[in-house]
């Protein structure tokens, strides 16, 4: 079923109507960006030490106060205070002979981010506490994860628009959860379930964002989403300097989410996907869909065009329309599917996973908080230029196969040089890594939601977007461990970038065709040759492909078969006479003509 051509352009094409649709899909990605984003304000690290403990000096120590009091019992290195040790007295000692870890808490250096109050501080997630603030990221990426694959599920088999309005509305209670939360387990437990209800509301609008366009606006609608996620990002720390406290920030953040929900949730600005409804031959509901669609182009047809019987050719379908549902299982049955999907989910596992390394280089150089952030954040947009400047002019394969050679190069550059180079050439590299890395990730989940069929568009982008958080949670797991194995980590993500440049060689070109519908599209699909060949197809019309204008009519190819048996007899030299006999023709026959 070719819906952009036969379908979507009669129906006025990105006419009015879905222009107000794609830039009503872009305000909620802002929304979105605050929730997978405050996490990093509400754990951020404050700078800390341990409190005094008189009771761990000697009788005639312990009235002191102040910096005396703090001179006696916080050791004091060339970075500052410690953060996680007191000195220890001997009986009788005038000094400390050894030391030993706080035992009245830690003393906060606020505001952190903004924030007057964290996690950290709440819980006192410091010194042999703190592997639990990346155990707490590294929770809240397991269930985006969890949240993609699942209710990637629910996209194709419920639709775009109710797994939208289920999940967005999931999202606020367990939003105020994670605001109310009484001890970090609940927390914990809070945050994976946030994630899975934002990821879910992530996928499913990015889904019907892309349905909703004609070949020509798919990039830039969907990088344009990307700045809108951008400027969430970029407007979180303004929200948390008003908030200071992290639960009223996190309530702010829900807040955000109801009015999304309150507004979005009316179906005239996010109605079902049309292209899903027929695509699943859901006949009725698809008709009502394209009609208001056409309608709001200002686009008027006849009542024959929204008929049963134009719609189920167009679908090319015979009999009694029935529903029809496809599950994930029937992705891994097919070929080019199946290694399309495996090839972009590898480069976005990439993409994400390898950022990692090139971040953990920026740490000495920018100590602050909010430089490293809006650092981060500026990159991110700088990718989303960089691809709607490139990718409608180059195609998607090229460009993808660019980034990926450009990250491979600085992480290796990086992995084998970093001791011999200038502070300023390994922050360039870094930059470079980051921005490449980022461009690979966005690039990866774009070409695969449009060489996936419409049929299995959620459940395979949900596969690939998981694949995308498994590499954002190395990052985490990494400080868990307190990056032990990081030039391990480092080398195996090196040689994947690298491998990946050839596995990106093997998939189609998407650039200005139309959105494969059913699992036969996405198998038609082909590799195109990298590079153009200078030479002139050959024109015989035994040899040229079958087009409309040019198709061999069966008269000159009889002719021409005809034609060259004669030649060939003529020139065969006369057999013996045994064999004579054989090639004499029947009574009554024409001994110079064959049929």
């Amino acid at each position: 079923m070719e819906f952009d051509a036969r379908l979507l352009r009669p129906a006025g094409g990105f006419g009015r109507r879905a222009r107000l649709l794609a830039a009503a899909s872009w305000a909620p990605n802002a929304a979105l960006a605050l929730g997978f984003f405050a996490g990093l304000l509400l754990a951020a690290p404050p700078a800390h030490r341990c409190r005094p403990d008189p009771a761990l000096l000697p009788p005639a120590l312990r009235n002191l106060s102040g910096p005396a009091l703090l001179n006696a019992s916080v050791p004091r290195g060339p970075a500052g205070w410690s953060r996680c040790l007191l000195y220890r007295y001997a009986p009788g000692a005038a000094g400390p002979n050894r030391t030993g870890p706080c035992t009245r808490g830690w003393v906060y250096e606020l505001p952190a981010a903004g924030l007057r109050s964290s996690l950290v501080t709440q819980w006192d997630l410091v010194c042999s506490d703190r592997w639990k603030v990346p155990l707490e990221q590294t929770t809240y990426l397991l269930g985006w994860l969890s949240g993609c694959i699942a209710l990637g599920l629910a996209c194709d088999r419920c639709g775009r628009r109710a797994t939208f309005v289920f999940s967005l509305v999931l999202a606020v209670p367990l939003g105020i959860g994670v605001a109310l939360a009484l001890n970090y387990m609940m927390l914990l437990s809070l945050r994976l379930l946030l994630g899975a209800a934002l990821a879910g509301t992530f996928l499913s609008l990015y889904v019907a964002r892309l349905e909703l366009c004609d070949p020509p606006h798919r990039l830039m609608v969907v990088m344009v989403a990307g700045f809108f996620w951008v400027a969430g990002e970029l407007l979180l720390p303004g929200l948390a300097v008003l908030c200071r406290q992290w639960r009223l920030l996190q309530g702010a953040v829900t807040l955000t989410l109801a009015l999304l929900a309150t507004c979005w949730g009316c179906p005239s600005l996010f109605p079902e996907s049309p292209r899903w409804l027929l695509a699943t031959r859901q006949l009725e509901k698809g008709r009502k869909g394209l009609r208001a669609l056409a309608e709001g182009n200002g686009v008027s047809l006849e009542d024959e065009f929204y008929s049963q019987e134009h719609l189920l050719a167009e679908l090319e379908s015979d009999g009694a329309p029935l529903p029809r549902y496809h599950t994930l299982c029937e992705v891994f049955s097919t070929r080019v599917i199946w290694k399309n999907s495996l090839i972009l989910g590898f480069t976005a596992f990439i993409g994400s996973g390898i950022r990692h390394c090139f971040t953990r280089n920026l740490a000495p150089y920018l100590p602050q908080f909010y430089f490293s952030y809006f650092l981060l954040a500026a990159l991110e947009a700088a990718a989303c230029l960089f691809l709607c400047v490139t990718v409608n002019r180059f195609g998607r394969r090229p460009i993808l196969l660019l980034c990926t050679i450009l990250t491979g190069i600085a992480s290796l550059l990086l992995l084998a040089l970093t001791q011999y180079l200038l502070n300023w050439i390994i922050l360039t590299l870094s930059v470079l890594g980051i921005a490449s890395s980022q461009a690979v990730a966005m690039l990866s989940i774009f070409f695969a939601s449009e060489v996936l069929p419409t049929v299995v568009r959620g459940a395979g982008l949900g596969l690939i977007m998981a694949a995308s958080f498994v590499g954002k949670a190395a990052g985490p797991i990494m400080d868990i461990q307190n990056n032990r194995g990081f030039f391990l980590h480092h080398v195996v993500f090196a040689s994947f970038a690298i491998l990946s440049v050839l596995s990106i060689m093997l998939l189609p070109e998407s650039k200005g065709k139309g959105l494969p519908e059913s699992l036969q599209d996405g198998e038609s699909q082909r590799r195109p040759p990298l590079f153009r060949s200078s030479r002139r197809r050959d024109q015989l019309p035994l040899l040229s492909p079958r087009s409309a204008g040019h198709a061999p009519e069966a008269q000159d190819y009889a002719r021409l078969v005809t034609a060259t048996k004669k030649m060939l007899r003529s020139h065969r030299p006369t057999p013996p006479r045994d064999r004579q006999l054989l090639l004499e023709p029947a009574p009554g026959g024409d001994p110079q003509e064959e049929t």
